[in-house]
């Protein structure tokens, strides 16, 4: 693979998300409107190399989590019609590669939801790196991608009378990440 533009402030090493400063949010479509919500338990790692080309990520979410600001809607949301936390305990992402698209990034990877594991290419955008208050070495990134959540056995429906549906089929997923080197 060929070396990217130089990036301001790159640094190798492994970066730790910092679930305090990142954000995984959704939005999926709900009668005449959509909904967004979000996680509040993301984890995960950044491992920079030499060529940005050949980084590595990983991120696990709690879906347990979930936050919608409706707790009826989140309770439905956690249950067997949705994501059966008690059963699925975690959603998880592994990069499998990443290559320069224009000014940003592809990201390549497995994302296992409930009991399925699929091949998805996400958007990124280098936020960028920066020494934080402390010193220490900060990133920042945020990742984009659109799934049907019915690829993941994520299967509730209910029909309207004029044909419609309560909830869409695609789901719009965003990450914010800020992620610190890890210092060891």
């Amino acid at each position: 693979m060929s070396q990217p533009a130089e990036i301001p402030g790159y640094a190798v090493g492994r970066w730790t998300v910092d679930p305090v400063h990142s954000d995984a949010s959704f939005t999926v479509r709900h009668l005449v409107s959509k909904v967004r919500g979000r996680f509040r338990a993301i984890e995960g790692t950044i491992t920079t190399a030499e060529n940005p080309l050949d980084s590595a990520i990983t991120v696990s979410i709690d879906p347990s989590s979930i936050d919608t600001g409706n707790e009826q809607r989140d309770a439905h949301l956690r249950s067997a019609d949705f994501l059966e936390v008690e059963k699925y305990p975690r959603l998880t992402f592994t990069s499998t590669g990443i290559r320069q698209n224009g000014d940003g990034y592809l990201v390549e990877g497995d994302l296992t939801i409930k009991d399925v594991t699929r091949s998805i290419t996400a958007e990124l955008e280098l936020g960028g790196f920066t020494p934080g208050p402390d010193g220490v070495p900060l990133a920042g990134f945020t990742a984009s991608f659109e799934i049907d959540r019915k690829d993941y056995n994520v299967n509730f429906s209910a029909i309207l009378e004029t044909g419609g549906v309560v909830v869409g089929d695609t789901i719009a997923i965003q990450l914010e990440v800020e992620a610190g080197l890890d210092q060891g």
